[in-house]
């Protein structure tokens, strides 16, 4: 039997520190061939620690086995843990209904109590299983309406039994509505400015429920691209107490919690966003600790573009992300920028 859950996004020095680590939550995204002895274990097997030199990571077990190698007789990669084929079963039952699944149907075809499931679940995905079904059907109405599907089709087909349970749903995380964020900010106003800081031109644009542009070295027409179709307002006295709370933010990094955002991204995108504004001020993680954090350990690379994707610089700290090997990684608006950022946090 073959491995499955397979995840082809890690790099070799991120599957190498799953290794050293004996992290079970990788076990099953690949496996590990020992070229010296011709064997391929999990992850997590209690084995001693190959040397680098005479490791190979393969997707599978059977890319491994046809590189020669056979599997490890103590750590039994190619079996796949009950666990595992219960919560994938859950998950595949999920995807194919309608309404969100119960969850003492789905305890009892797994067979476990539905205390002892719903623990399993969560672990494994990160997600209680009624989240992991609201959190599939809005993502699946945001896709639709981002590929410009009329408002009621894209939340019909979603699987909401009315428009009103998918506002109920997408309300506490979206700040515009859908109908304006599928017409590029049709029927919304976004006051905005750009306005001089220590680290250059800074444009900020905010709707009245919060901020949804802070970006640097921008103008309008960064926002003519994004919101085509938004009435945009430059200033306004209203608008200039937020401008003098975020200039104070970008002067003073990690004072920023108070400022109210308006940002919509995918559930796996704005899990992220979360967790990036759980860094402490004067910290740093890596992509692979950040995956990990929201419950998606092999979804480094996914990680790196839900960080490339955040529209709102400083107040949702991407700069606070680095690679595993300590180096600055990338940034949209110049590493000189993210490095001082860290740098003022640090001294802080």
């Amino acid at each position: 039997m073959n491995h499955i859950m397979i995840d082809t996004t890690l790099t070799d020095d991120e599957a190498w520190i799953a290794v050293l680590a004996r992290d079970r939550a990788f076990d099953g995204r690949f496996v590990t061939g020992v070229l010296s002895t011709g064997i391929y274990c999990r992850p997590s097997c209690s084995a001693r620690h190959p040397r680098r030199e005479n490791v190979r990571f393969f997707a599978g077990g059977a890319e491994a086995r046809a590189a020669g190698l056979r599997p490890c007789k103590r750590c039994l990669p190619d079996d796949v843990s009950r666990d595992e084929k219960a919560v994938l079963a859950a998950i595949e039952t999920i995807k194919a209904s309608e309404e969100v699944p119960a969850l003492a149907g789905l305890a009892a075809d797994a067979g476990y109590s539905v205390s002892h499931f719903q623990r399993l679940f969560t672990r494994m995905t990160g997600l209680s299983p009624a989240a992991y079904s609201r959190a599939l059907r809005l993502e699946r109405a945001r896709e639709a309406l981002s590929g410009g599907e009329r408002v009621t089709d894209a939340i019909y087909d979603a699987g909401y039994s009315a428009p009103s349970r998918f506002y109920e749903a997408s309300g506490k995380r979206m700040g515009m509505a859908p109908s304006a964020w599928a017409n590029g900010g049709k029927g919304v106003t976004i006051r905005w400015a750009v306005v001089p800081t220590s680290l250059g031109p800074m444009l900020l644009a905010a709707t009245e429920k919060g901020v949804c542009r802070l970006s640097f070295n921008e103008g309008r027409e960064a926002l003519e691209e994004r919101f085509p179709h938004a009435e945009l307002i430059e200033g306004g006295n209203e608008f200039s107490a937020l401008v003098e709370q975020v200039v104070a933010s970008v002067e003073k990094p990690g004072t920023a919690h108070a400022v109210p955002l308006d940002v919509q991204g995918t559930a796996f995108q704005e899990a992220v966003w979360r967790e990036l504004r759980r860094i402490p001020p004067g910290e740093t993680r890596s992509y692979a600790e950040i995956a990990a954090a929201v419950g998606k350990p092999g979804a480094v690379r996914a990680c790196g573009s839900a960080n490339g994707a955040n529209n709102v610089a400083v107040l949702i700290p991407c700069h606070r992300v680095i690679r595993s090997d300590g180096s600055l990684g990338g940034y949209a608006y110049g590493l000189e920028i993210k490095q001082e950022l860290l740098e003022r946090e640090a001294k802080a």
